[in-house]
């Protein structure tokens, strides 16, 4: 067997996944910490049940005066929503090869690793195939194929089907297999992915002399298909960047490859989250790693590639990176699109299944939420200012996530419910529901706006697909009240009072499923 060793040494607090891992005094802070996002969360709620019930009016005030915040909020979001998709548009128009051509960029490797579990033959092939196509020189670019050795025989089989078909056709394709049962590692795609990044700088780095500074490392879902001029649009970027070697790389995550297929609500919630990265990334410094993302070797293996004890690998990296350059790192948006799978299973009901169980794993970032703050209070060399604000803008996040929906489309009437009837004879009882009501409305007719643009990302048709389904993914977008409470505030207390209670999750790889086009009705 062989293990991953790098020539840097850390600070031990750089790859902690959680309480157990440490003892004493410092197990015991981050404990707390653990157990602080959950804290907030439910105090939050029950403060607000006792309240309604002990001070209706105060209440009362306090829900119009949110409704009223959670409005400008809206319109706030939205127009940053907005001036993202111009970027998009005008990005996607750009021809970066040609941009590339005033820059030296011939020496840049792209290496590619596509973690991956049981997901069929298909899947896989077509990732293999974009990049294949996708206008970056084959013959710079290095591909990997991480399979995992628990996913048994299946796995091996497509393993050996791919590199047979695309063997010679890239400038080096590697197959690795991350072993079972390593001590101290969580099987999923972190632990999965360090292997293959030390298998490659081991078997194809070093022994080709390849420089890491050189190298641009993507790694992708299984289920990615990148854009065709997405390495360029990425090179460009690195080249430009203030510090190269200081910064992560973000496309906007596009749930396209299934999105006709996929149902209603699996469509609203994949949008949802296209629209929040378009969102973040007309706001960088509020931006980290997700999902697909990609970044320079040289920095990667400096941090010890992406932690193998944890389950939301794919923002903690950039936190690592934070921590390891204290505080000196940053995510550029690229505002280009790599296309993935919205979450479609075989029947309605194991979709929203899978959909709740997805969002809860993307919830349990708030794991994050004790690390970061641990490593700032270990990391005396980040400034005062900067540690405040990213602590504040994780904390809220986490909170907002799974608070405010259920303030403003469930709690909101509880001082009419359990203020009595003293309160139920006053004015502003009789203005609370009508005040929340309208607000509520003029707020969503802000969808319209949102309902074009997803329009505007959604692939050709299907022939197979009625044209009647273009129409339904407008209306589509009432549902959103009910999907950011169910798919949004509850996976977000789900997993923040498992957090809380020291439950920890580990990591649930979402099935891919491909519903064939020519049975479409």
């Amino acid at each position: 067997m062989i293990i991953v060793k790098t020539a840097m040494s850390f600070p031990y607090y750089l790859k902690i996944g959680r309480a157990s891992e440490l003892s004493g005094k410092d197990r015991l802070i981050y404990r707390l910490l653990e157990i602080l996002p959950g804290f907030l969360s439910w105090g939050t709620i029950i403060a607000f049940i006792l309240l309604s019930w002990i001070k209706p009016v105060w209440v009362a005030i306090f829900i119009i005066a949110f409704d009223v915040y959670w409005f400008i909020k809206t319109i706030y979001l939205s127009f940053h929503l907005r001036a993202n998709w111009k970027r998009f548009k005008h990005h996607l128009s750009i021809d970066w090869e040609k941009r590339l051509d005033n820059l030296k960029w011939r020496h840049l490797w792209q290496m590619v690793i596509l973690p991956f579990y049981k997901e069929d033959f298909n899947v896989v092939n077509d990732a293999c195939e974009s990049l294949l196509n996708c206008g970056w020189p084959n013959e710079k670019m290095i591909v990997v194929l991480a399979a995992e050795e628990r996913a048994g025989g299946g796995a091996r089989q497509i393993s050996h089907d791919i590199l047979k078909k695309f063997e010679g056709k890239f400038g080096h394709f590697l197959i690795t297999s991350h072993p079972k049962d390593i001590s101290g590692e969580m099987a999923g795609k972190g632990s999965n992915a360090a292997w293959a990044a030390e298998r490659a700088r081991e078997e194809i780095l070093d022994k080709n002399r390849i420089i890491y500074e050189n190298v641009l490392v993507s790694v992708f879902d299984i289920d990615t298909r990148v854009y065709p001029q997405y390495f360029s649009c990425l090179a460009w970027h690195f080249l430009t960047a203030e510090k190269p070697f200081r910064s992560s790389f973000q496309p906007v995550p596009l749930y396209n490859n299934n999105i006709w297929l996929a149902p209603a609500l699996s469509r609203v919630v994949a949008t949802s989250g296209t629209f929040w990265q378009m969102i973040q990334q007309e706001r960088p410094e509020r931006l980290a790693t997700f999902s697909s993302h990609s970044m320079s070797f040289k920095s990667l293996y400096e941090t010890g590639y992406w932690q193998k004890n944890m389950v939301s690998e794919d923002s903690r990296i950039f936190w690592n990176f934070l921590l390891r350059y204290n505080g000196n790192y940053t995510v550029v948006p690229l505002a280009y699109p790599v296309s993935m799978d919205a979450n479609l299973a075989p029947s309605f009901w194991k979709t929203v299944v899978n959909v709740y169980k997805q969002q809860r794993r993307w919830c349990w970032g708030v794991e994050n939420v004790p690390y970061l703050i641990f490593g700032f209070l270990k990391n005396r060399r980040i400034a005062l200012r900067k540690k405040i604000r990213f602590v504040l803008v994780q904390v809220e996040g986490f909170w907002s996530l799974a608070t405010n929906p259920l303030l403003i489309f469930m709690l909101g009437w509880l001082p009419l419910i359990l203020g009595g009837p003293e309160f139920n004879t006053t004015l502003l009882s009789y203005n609370l529901p009508r005040i929340t009501r309208t607000l509520m409305t003029v707020a969503m007719l802000g969808l319209v706006g949102s309902a074009i643009i997803s329009l505007k990302l959604l692939p050709p048709r299907p022939k197979k697909v009625r044209f009647y389904k273009k129409i339904l993914m407008v209306f589509q977008w009432v549902l959103i009240p009910f999907t950011i409470l169910i798919f949004g505030a509850m996976p977000g207390l789900d997993a923040q009072t498992r957090l809380m209670l020291g439950k920890y999750m580990g990591f649930w790889v979402t099935p891919k499923y491909r519903k064939r086009t020519d049975a479409i009705d």
